[in-house]
């Protein structure tokens, strides 16, 4: 594996990630009582942060996967 395809799955991965903790935050917050998943055991995260982590999540997924799958063609 080169280094470059190393990388974009680092970030897919992260993306990942933070896709589903910005999701569950957000969810939580807008449907439950309060924020689920990790990151709310450590800080106190306002709905427009969860949202914010969420689209950056997408972001850095899409951007992963898209990458892998132009360094396979």
């Amino acid at each position: 594996m080169k280094n470059h395809a190393l990388t974009h799955e680092a970030v897919t991965v992260i993306g990942w990630i933070a896709l589903v903790q910005g999701g569950l935050g957000a969810g939580g917050r807008l449907f439950g009582d309060g924020p689920w998943g990790l990151l709310q055991k450590w800080w106190d995260i306002p709905t427009a942060g969860y949202l914010a982590l969420f689209a950056v999540g997408i972001a850095l997924a899409a951007w992963g996967e898209t990458a892998k799958k132009k360094a396979k063609a």
